[in-house]
């Protein structure tokens, strides 16, 4: 591995080096300045320094940002977070569960790619564990079953999976939708209503695969947690439809 400091790429927290793979990939690693604990609290201000366009959160938060994050580039996002999740939830040996997916934690490169931050509350599932832990996360993305079973599972990404992929579609979190998700059904729903005005109307080949992403979130979102999809699930859906 290749390693050279970036000179651009001096943050408060230490020095960022830009890392060469023998498999031609580049990433980032981060070399901390010798800090107290407080002061190294916030990930996301390390990974604020590398990745351009900061957190989605930030982007949809403002008029002009989120117009440049059309449609085609949100599906695309989408197809990011699932990727990743699938992976955490399936390729990794024992699985693991990020347990704060949100749009704060999903941050964007120059060419709009979505890349999983902060994995500060993340946690390895025990297969001979009935995983109980506190509740983490952040409130509006958690699921609700933690609120009385403390037991943690991949669904609980599942959930927050559901309401982020929302929130691409609608451009703020999906508050009033949630509030009536027990009420309506995908199918109920006009898509026209809860897409974000700030942006023109998709063509219909996209507007399909909005539609599909709508569908698909509900599915996520259901309550009991046994009737969520798995993200291995989610992800063939994906790549067969979008």
């Amino acid at each position: 591995m290749q390693m050279k400091e970036d000179k651009a790429m001096q943050g408060g927290y230490g020095n960022v080096y830009k890392a060469e793979l023998s498999s031609g990939d580049v990433v980032a690693v981060k070399k901390f300045h010798l800090l107290h604990t407080s002061e190294m609290a916030d990930q996301r201000q390390f990974l604020n320094e590398y990745l351009e366009r900061g957190s989605l959160a930030s982007v949809l938060s403002k008029n002009e940002e989120s117009k440049k994050l059309d449609w085609n580039k949100r599906v695309n996002i989408v197809k990011g977070v699932v990727n990743a999740l699938s992976y955490l939830h399936h390729d990794c040996s024992p699985p693991i569960v990020h347990r704060d997916i949100t749009s704060n934690n999903i941050l964007l490169d120059l060419e709009y790619e979505a890349h999983l931050s902060d994995f500060g509350t993340a946690k390895l599932l025990n297969p001979d564990s009935s995983n109980w832990s506190n509740i983490a996360g952040t409130y509006g993305y958690i699921a609700p079953e933690l609120s009385y079973t403390m037991q943690v599972t991949e669904k609980c990404d599942v959930y927050s999976f559901g309401v982020l992929a929302l929130e691409l579609i609608v451009g703020a979190y999906p508050g009033e939708f949630l509030s009536n998700l027990s009420i309506v059904t995908a199918e109920s729903i006009p898509l026209n209503n809860v897409l974000d005005q700030r942006l023109s109307p998709p063509p219909p080949e996209v507007m399909n695969k909005l539609v599909f992403i709508l569908k698909l979130a509900v599915s996520c979102l259901d309550n009991n947690p046994k009737s969520r999809p798995t993200m291995h699930t989610v992800s063939q859906l994906v790549f067969d439809h979008i």
